[in-house]
């Protein structure tokens, strides 16, 4: 069997009409390329057989017709009804006209067919009658049972006088998405465009236009405000226009919600400006951090070694000439040794604090010491154990975002009292600070410049672990970080 063309159309076409005869015709070769069980059911023939069989027997219309029709509708993308030429004698139910719409795949041209509207038997026996009365039957069940399962509002519409959409059929799912009736928006098709604003009412009606013109598929996606339930939805809706008998435009298709995949893209879009945000300013800080370890090393460690040269190079001269060097010049580069001792330990504490040797239960409480001794805070510091064992990673984090919320205590709580509590339990390490200050507002945290909050959710997302910061129940605010046991 020949392979069918590798396209959507084909995929729209079947879900739009539910049949059991499908034929798939190359328009170069005017072979057919495919059929669906109901032919070979039908006609008795496999695909090599119907091939045998010229096309006016199987289908009633003869191949000078079929190829004006593709030469015609080439371009176009809907279905197009024909009329059968004369009454096909393969096949046990007759049929007096067909469903045809041009593929294009690859390069190749294809038809596609579907035998509809069947109405009597070649025989006219009661039995093909009511063959034929169930395969329409089972056809029709099949057909509702898709639309009542489709997860949206399957409709119909033409337009009205005024090129607006009329719509002539809405399944239930109106109420449960728009929340409309069904027969309200019949009556009245204008309800969905009071539902938009300005700017998405004008897409839909642009894109309707172009659907008119074109016969091309309809796809609109905008925001709608759903009244009674004060609230927004996220719309997608999907039509393809086709050619009734008559010669009007009807258009079926479906509406559906669409509101979580893009409020999950919109968080996604604004992650990313964040990250961004957030990896700018993490840069600029490393800047300024190195500028000033630059700066230290210069002008401490520096300044510091440059005096101990010339003090050295003094007493050296000295015992050279065979004078005496005093007590106070090897005192004084005692001293200038000890400042840059004291330079040293306090930039290495600077990039990685020696007091996390200990461990994180020590570094915290320290940490905690040296705030209450310094800003003149209370601040109590509580532990389930007296050792906690964390992974290198675990303690930097855990010791980096207290003394960056000690930090935000004191330049912006003006609080009076901090409590500190660091819990070990089965799975996780829970490190929480409170503070009786004058607490956070939500909206403080979604705000561009809040990057001391940014990263401190950063760093404990990297270690798969989870930070929360919120106002307190009775005052102040809470911050709580939760890292998994490793």
């Amino acid at each position: 069997m020949s392979q069918l063309p590798d396209t959507s159309l084909l995929l729209d076409a079947l879900l739009l009409g539910v049949t059991d005869e499908v034929y798939v015709l190359n328009v170069s070769s005017m072979q057919l390329v495919y059929v669906s069980e109901g032919v070979i059911k039908d006609t008795g023939y496999d695909l090599e057989g119907l091939k045998e069989h010229s096309l006016e027997s199987l289908l009633g219309v003869s191949e000078k017709t079929l190829k004006s029709h593709a030469e015609s509708h080439r371009h176009h993308s809907y279905f197009v009804e024909l009329l059968q030429e004369q009454t096909p004698i393969i096949g046990n139910i007759k049929h007096n006209k067909l469903r045809l719409m041009v593929l294009e795949s690859a390069k190749r041209v294809f038809i596609l067919i579907i035998k509809n509207d069947a109405t009597e038997t070649a025989t006219g026996q009661r039995d093909g009658e009511s063959g034929t009365k169930k395969t329409l039957s089972e056809n029709e069940t099949r057909s509702q049972t898709m639309v009542a399962n489709t997860p949206g509002l399957v409709f119909q519409f033409q337009l009205d006088s005024n090129g607006e959409m009329k719509f002539i059929h809405l399944t239930d799912g109106c109420k449960a998405l728009l929340g409309l009736n069904a027969e309200d928006l019949k009556e009245d098709s204008s309800l969905l465009y009071s539902m938009m604003n300005a700017r998405d009412r004008g897409a839909l009606r642009k894109r309707l236009e172009q659907s008119t013109t074109n016969l091309s598929l309809m796809n609109w996606e905008g925001k709608v405000w759903i009244d009674g339930w004060q609230d927004n939805k996220w719309l997608d809706l999907r039509a393809v226009p086709r050619v009734l008998s008559n010669g009007v435009v009807q258009w079926e298709g479906i509406m559906t919600n669409i509101t979580q995949s893009k409020n999950a893209k919109h968080e996604i879009e604004k992650s990313r400006r964040e990250l961004v945000e957030l990896t700018a300013h993490i840069h600029k800080i490393k800047e300024q951090e190195r500028s000033a370890i630059a700066r230290e090393i210069h002008d401490d460690l520096g300044g510091n070694l440059t005096a101990i040269k010339m003090g050295l190079s003094s007493i050296i001269n000295k015992l050279a000439k065979g004078q005496d060097v005093t007590i106070e010049q090897a005192q004084g580069l005692e001293s200038i040794l000890d400042s840059t001792f004291e330079a040293v330990h306090r930039i290495s504490s600077d990039l990685r604090p020696n007091v996390l040797d200990l461990g994180i239960v020590a570094a915290l409480e320290w940490q905690a010491k040296e705030f209450e001794k310094q800003l003149g805070i209370t601040c109590k510091f509580t532990c389930n154990q007296a050792e906690i064992p964390v992974s290198t990673d675990q303690g930097i984090t855990l010791f980096r975002i207290f003394q960056e919320s000690m930090s935000n205590i004191a330049k912006h709580a003006n609080a009076s009292h901090v409590s500190v509590d660091l819990s070990a339990f089965a799975h996780d390490i829970i490190l929480t600070i409170g503070d009786n200050g004058v607490g956070i507002k939500s909206s403080d945290t979604l705000k561009s410049n809040s990057f001391g909050l940014r990263g401190m959710r950063e760093r404990v997302t990297a270690l798969n672990g989870t930070f929360a910061v919120q106002q307190s129940n009775k005052q102040g605010t809470v911050i709580t970080i939760k890292l998994p046991v490793e």
